[in-house]
């Protein structure tokens, strides 16, 4: 069985072709980072028109790069949410017509999950399994029970984690996206410079707050000199900013590590998934504290933590395995939560 996947819910248009055995045959991925780079930020509706623009390209692409042909397609898996709903039109629509047009099943992927399962896909995570899913958008941690079946212990109280990371980059005067700049300057940095609160550590609970934590570093920045923030504060700042996010991450994540296991002792993984899982110093920190809890840390390959065409295919095979085939008149979600999912699926008539 091969799924072609489709993702555009925000500034990546992605198209990828992934087998049952978990080979992924293709992956291709158009960045729109040129095109938002200079706002400091994903517009919306500059975003809907390049996916507008690439979308049949980037499927093709795919295609080709597979060495297949749409009669070999027997399936289409496409985003259907959450994300800005311009570009999940674009995905969901373009999918919506492959399917009709060869008469095959039809799967609308929330984009969570095609985040939430990706661990399956690269390393064979078998359920239950503990997940910090944290990207640009999103910052929540959840039990993994199954397909479909989520459990979320915490989540952002307010900016999500690669937010937090794009707009102290922004203030600093760092290349967007914020994440991998942030990540590259406290790499050259010094830990103890500068003075960051950890916003919630040490409370009960597992959710996550990090508009303190940014507000905090605007305050370090407007009490540097006024004439202009020195490269060597920028690093310095960075590292420290880093290191309250890890310090955060850690904690949040211990209290679910203490909840996972009561409630299921078999579990034994701690996946990270998401773009800022790319981050090299948190897979380090999480790794270690996997290890002193007897777990093991799974992530992704940071190719595959960002958004991509391989995840939501995966997520559509998965569900096709248990029968889930939704219908062509499936509305576009700008908000779907993993937990609450009111999506009804069916065997398609």
């Amino acid at each position: 069985m091969k799924i072609l996947g489709i993702e555009t819910s925000c500034d990546e248009t992605a198209a990828s072709m992934v087998n049952d055995r978990g080979e992924i045959l293709s992956n291709i991925i158009y960045s729109q980072l040129v095109h938002h780079a200079p706002f400091g930020g994903v517009v919306p509706e500059i975003a809907a028109r390049a996916h507008l623009e690439k979308i049949d390209e980037v499927v093709t692409q795919a295609l080709h790069q597979a060495n297949l042909t749409f009669a070999e397609v027997d399936a289409v898996a496409a985003t259907a949410g959450p994300g800005l709903i311009g570009g999940v039109i674009v995905g969901l629509m373009t999918g919506k017509a492959i399917a009709a047009a060869r008469n095959i099943p039809f799967l609308a992927i929330n984009h969570l999950e095609g985040h939430a399962l990706t661990a399956r896909l690269t390393n064979k995570v078998s359920f239950p399994y503990l997940l910090l899913l944290i990207s640009g958008g999103h910052t929540q941690i959840l039990i993994v029970e199954n397909v479909n079946q989520y459990q979320q212990l915490g989540k952002t109280l307010d900016d999500a984690m690669g937010e937090a990371f794009d707009k102290t980059a922004k203030m600093l005067g760092l290349d967007f996206p914020g994440g991998p700049s942030v990540e590259k300057m406290a790499r050259i940095g010094k830990i103890g410079v500068f003075s960051l609160p950890r916003p919630l550590k040490g409370r009960i609970g597992c959710d996550f707050s990090f508009s303190g934590l940014k507000t905090a570093v605007r305050h370090v920045i407007q009490a540097l000199p006024p004439s202009q923030i020195k490269s060597v504060d920028t690093s310095n700042l960075c590292a420290e900013f880093q290191l309250a996010v890890s310090d955060v991450v850690a904690d949040r994540t211990q209290n679910a590590i203490d909840i996972f296991g009561k409630a299921f002792p078999s579990g034994k993984t701690l996946v990270a998934a998401g773009g800022v899982a790319a981050n090299l110093e948190l897979r380090k920190r999480l790794s270690i504290l996997a290890e002193q809890n007897g777990m093991k840390f799974v992530a992704p390959p940071t190719h595959l933590c960002t958004d991509n065409g391989a995840m939501i295919a995966w997520a559509g095979i998965e569900r096709l395995r248990l029968g889930f085939v939704d219908n062509l008149d499936f509305s576009p979600r700008p908000r779907w939560s993993l937990v609450s999912d009111p999506k009804k699926t069916g065997k398609r008539s």
